[in-house]
């Protein structure tokens, strides 16, 4: 059998080409969807009718993963019940998964808004300062108010930052159900979520944030499984490790060991819905609420 021919010089360099503008292509589009000028049914419908599109060299999953709210273990989960492998991309679909996919974009875009949102992320990235910030500004989001049994910071206020209870009355919550969700934070005091107020606020139609720790997150997608988890992130590791020194409000010892507990944090953010970088406290707090405009469906 004779070897097979190396192509030209010419004709590496115009394939290499070809492929970064094919993902430039496909990273635009993506965009578009993130970014909201275009909804992810648009583009399906594109692929279908364009071959050769960008769009229709767009993977199923990355199509999915660009639109807002959905991360990748909500994809994985959707993927499932379309029964469409991960390695398809859109135009490639066959009659029925056509089908299946398009049912689904155009019963989402006909959802019901996401009203229910849980913030989460490292120590120190400013999930307080986020929620503060919506807190005064966005008067109709309820911000539900955590139960702990840690000591007040300086400035803060029982009832409206947090209820601040011993261990015993934590203990009665607990019993007699009144958390949605509750874990011991930073090996040290108990945190936790009263459900009450939560229940009343949807059921009158208001939207609601928690701002909770990941350990809380989890267990409210396991009792929530609508709500929609944000996950806060510094701009940079270097920046998040300058909050947390900055604000003074640990020990040497305990910051080295709050940070030590980001690193962690961090590594668990693709089990997120979405991701919000806080660059900006007032541009943050604004992508955060917009979420809760979102129709979603799992």
């Amino acid at each position: 059998m004779n070897p097979r021919p190396t192509p030209p010089d010419v004709d590496r360099v115009a394939a290499a080409k070809a492929a970064v503008a094919a993902r430039r292509a496909r990273a635009a589009v993506k965009h578009s969807v993130a970014g909201r000028s275009r909804t992810a049914l648009d583009v399906a419908e594109t692929a279908w009718a364009q071959p050769g599109s960008a769009e229709a060299t767009l993977r199923v999953t990355e199509l999915l993963t660009s639109i807002p709210t959905l991360g990748p273990t909500r994809v994985a989960k959707i993927m499932n019940s379309l029964a469409i492998s991960d390695r398809k991309r859109v135009g490639g679909l066959g009659t029925r998964q056509r089908s299946k996919l398009r049912d689904y974009l155009v019963g989402r875009a006909g959802g019901e808004p996401a009203r229910l949102v849980v913030l989460a992320g490292p120590t120190a990235v400013g999930k307080g300062t986020v929620s503060a910030y919506i807190r005064e500004n966005y008067p109709d989001v309820l911000l539900s108010v955590s139960a702990t049994t840690r000591a007040p910071r300086p400035g803060e206020i029982d009832g409206v930052h947090y209820y601040f209870v011993s261990d015993e009355e934590f203990d009665r919550k607990i019993a007699d159900g009144e958390l949605l969700e509750w874990a011991i934070v930073h090996n040290s005091y108990r945190y936790g979520t009263p459900r009450p107020p939560i229940d009343t606020a949807l059921a009158a139609g208001r939207r609601v944030l928690l701002e909770i720790d990941l350990q809380g997150a989890r267990l409210v997608r396991q009792a929530m499984p609508e709500a929609i988890l944000v996950f806060l992130l510094p701009p940079t590791w270097d920046e998040l490790v300058r909050r947390l020194i900055g604000r003074g409000t640990e020990d040497a010892a305990e910051q080295t060991r709050r940070l030590e507990t980001a690193k962690v944090e961090l590594a668990a953010q693709d089990e997120f819905d979405v991701k919000v970088i806080n660059r900006d406290v007032s541009q943050a707090a604004q992508e955060v609420v917009e979420l809760m405009a979102v129709p979603v469906s799992t």
